[in-house]
């Protein structure tokens, strides 16, 4: 190990994760139109030295020389005498110089209008930025629910990158400040390791096509099976009609939201209690406030095992409250009494600060006892 590797390793000075060559798009082939003017340039220059050595009796490096400053027309002059033949020869090279940058000029401009190249270099800068993502969602399909789903996770500072087909999203991406997003078919394999899928959290999709969002999550968790990674997804669908919902959760997708049973249930529930509805807004649908609720999972190693939730006394210490408990078979109860028993493998909903919530995460982490809970 070199000295550099080891200051390295001291100040945990990590490199910034770099994608796969593979996944790189290939500029080189949009760069065969300058082979013809390389190969004329170096033609030239070669004539240009040869000339200059058997016309004028030049030496090899003042013969480089010369054709090099002849060649690209600089007007520095001539470094040595040279004869009516060797004008004459020089003037041919002029012109063959300027024939030959003219037309590497007229190449450049036209492959610049065409925009291939800069399109594939923005490419490249963007999958660098991707790899370095981690924990984020990848959003597919952009529409209206993706401006605002979007506009939610950028306020929660979760990261995201956004997947489309259509050539527009370039715009759209500079519209509504998508910071991070691919020109793809979203559920090409490809498309998901471009979009960093390894260190993904999840999958939002929002097609208004049901055939879209069907095909996304076989795609996703076929790319799980292929890569040894069951259901590490989270995916969250859209659909319209019920039996769409059943239709994607039988498929795989985690939760399926509608429009429309949305829509119904949110003004169902401020006309029937206004006041617990701007109670929502103002604490839980904000991404500022103080309250948090999140799922806990028990695992079967956990102290807490076969305990009653009043023997955890997990609101004497972390000051949080259990509002909910989903069992293993996906039977939720809601508001648990005291003398309900924690199973394993269950979801406790708890509500709290982040940082109260993470501390009740650890206490259930745990094999034995907690000596915080000892002495309550």
């Amino acid at each position: 190990m070199n000295l550099l590797s080891r200051i390295r390793k001291f100040l945990h000075w990590e490199s910034a994760p770099k994608p796969d060559v593979k996944l790189l798009p290939e500029i080189y082939p949009h760069l065969k139109p300058f082979r013809l003017p390389m190969i004329l340039t170096v033609l030239t220059m070669m004539v240009g030295t040869i000339g200059y050595i058997i016309i004028d009796d030049f030496t090899l490096m003042d013969a480089i020389y010369q054709t090099g400053i002849t060649f690209t027309t600089v007007g520095f002059g001539e470094i040595a005498p040279v004869s009516n033949m060797g004008r004459i020869f020089t003037i041919t090279l002029i012109i063959a110089g300027f024939a030959v940058f003219s037309s590497a000029v007229g190449i450049l401009v036209a492959e610049l209008n065409r925009g291939n190249i800069l399109a594939i270099l923005k490419e490249r800068r963007m999958l660098y930025k991707i790899a370095r993502l981690k924990k984020h969602f990848v959003v597919c399909y952009h529409n209206e629910y993706t401006v605002e789903v979007t506009k939610q996770l950028r306020a929660n500072h979760i990261p995201f990158v956004v997947i489309d087909p259509r050539k527009e999203i370039h715009e759209w991406a500079k519209e509504y400040k998508y910071p991070s997003y691919l020109h793809a078919e979203p559920h090409a394999e490809l498309s998901m390791l471009k979009a960093h899928m390894s260190s993904a959290k999840g999958m939002i999709t929002l097609s208004d096509s049901i055939s879209d969002n069907i095909a996304l999550i076989a795609s996703v968790r076929l790319f799980e099976t292929e890569h040894s990674l069951p259901n590490a997804y989270y995916i969250i669908s859209s659909a319209e009609t019920i039996s769409d919902i059943e239709k994607l959760k039988k498929l795989g997708a985690d939760t399926v939201v509608s429009p429309t049973k949305l829509t119904a249930q949110r003004v169902s529930a401020m006309a029937a209690r206004p006041d617990m509805e701007n109670l929502l807004e103002e604490f839980l649908y904000k991404s500022d406030n103080p309250l948090d609720m999140e799922e806990v999972f028990i695992p079967k190693y956990s102290w807490a095992v076969l305990k009653k939730l009043k023997e955890t006394h997990l609101r004497d210490i972390t000051n949080t409250s259990i509002i909910g408990i989903t069992k293993k078979d996906g039977k939720f109860l809601s508001m648990p009494k005291g003398d309900v028993l924690i199973t394993s493998e269950c979801k406790l909903l708890i509500i709290g600060t982040q940082k109260d919530i993470n501390i009740a995460k650890g206490i259930f982490k745990q094999r034995d006892k907690p000596k915080e809970i000892r002495f309550v």
